[in-house]
């Protein structure tokens, strides 16, 4: 399902693409969303494991490239700090429940979601749709560092630092909870929770970042790996796929044509002959993300490639300062 073109903030508020009556009329059922999550997270308590917990999350509907930015600091932390440091995810649309440690060549994305097969094929995974749950196993099986890939409005988990991830082109969109716009919380509910941001992308930021008092980091996506010279189809099936051919193209990429899915889409065999159709009239090559390509069996993946990438931070002496701060805390205490 794609989300309504009145939730981004691109759209004049006057227009008839804002939809004025039906945000008038979505008005109660936004304020009734914001107030369940508000009193959810006011009401719980976290539990505190035995590792150290760091959450990635975001304030709004769709992707904004958490993960990625999850990926590197799992790498980071293991790098620079020696610790075992394994990603927590939810196993969105995935058949399992956890809490269980994702096997690259025993699970499948049906199994455990597309978004936790592709993290443990760099490293240490974990789902588990409760995350206090999770959270014990993890730090009961010898994990150091967790790095939620979402979860800032679940506050099942106690977390010693909190990052929230916004992407600079959709920003919080039209500023309105869900269903009236993209929010899952009120911007400044979801602020006051959290230690940083990280803004992705080079677009200009929403104005309530300027008057934020937190910290913000700038990520940047850089693919690990150019594609060779040639012609080629892109697909994706991810938040705003729009992103990875905007990739594509600021990378030199000859890209004939472009066949964006709905997130997590679970691609059909009429799906994959029509792409593999299109890639032959153009006498190109497919090409999606990393995500899209767990998704797609041994046969269906046969002759596609994705584009690796990686985040890097600016400032990179920011996060560095972060995350020793939470890591000296937490040792500490």
């Amino acid at each position: 399902m794609r989300e309504p073109r009145f939730w981004s903030r691109e759209v004049d508020p006057k227009s008839r693409e804002a939809a004025p009556l039906l945000r008038f009329l979505l008005s109660p059922l936004a304020a009734l969303y914001a107030g369940v999550t508000r009193r959810k997270i006011k009401s719980a308590t976290p539990t505190k494991v035995e590792a150290i917990v760091i959450c990635v999350g975001n304030l709004t509907a769709g992707g904004v490239g958490k993960s990625p930015v999850v990926s590197a600091l799992r790498q980071l932390i293991r790098t620079e700090y020696g610790l075992r440091t394994a990603t927590l995810s939810r196993g969105y649309k995935g058949r399992l429940k956890g809490p269980l440690r994702v096997g690259p060549d025993t699970h499948s994305a049906a199994d455990v979601g597309d978004e936790p097969l592709m993290l443990a094929q760099g490293g240490e995974a974990w789902i588990g749709a409760d995350r206090a749950a999770a959270g014990l196993a993890m730090a009961q099986s010898g994990v150091d560092v967790i790095i939620m890939d979402d979860g800032h409005q679940n506050p099942g988990l106690h977390k010693d630092l909190s990052l929230v991830v916004v992407d600079s082109k959709a920003g919080f969109g039209n500023g309105f909870v869900i269903p009236k716009g993209p929010l899952r919380e009120h911007v400044a509910d979801g602020l006051s929770r959290a230690d940083a941001i990280v803004l992705m992308g080079d677009d200009t930021p929403p104005a309530v970042l300027n008057q934020t008092s937190l910290p913000i980091l700038k990520g940047r996506i850089e693919p690990t790996e150019h594609p060779e010279s040639g012609k080629y189809v892109a697909f994706a099936g991810i938040g705003r796929p729009e992103k990875f051919f905007d990739t594509l193209n600021a990378l030199g990429v000859e890209v004939c044509d472009a066949v964006p899915f709905p997130d997590h889409h679970a691609y059909t065999s009429a799906d994959l002959n029509y792409l593999r159709r299109l890639a032959d009239d153009h006498q190109a090559t497919l090409i999606t993300t990393e995500k899209d390509l767990t998704r797609l069996s041994g046969d269906q993946a046969d002759g596609i490639i994705s584009l690796p990438i990686r985040v890097q931070f600016e400032p990179k002496d920011l996060l560095d300062k972060l995350l020793a701060d939470v890591i000296k805390r937490s040792t500490d205490g």
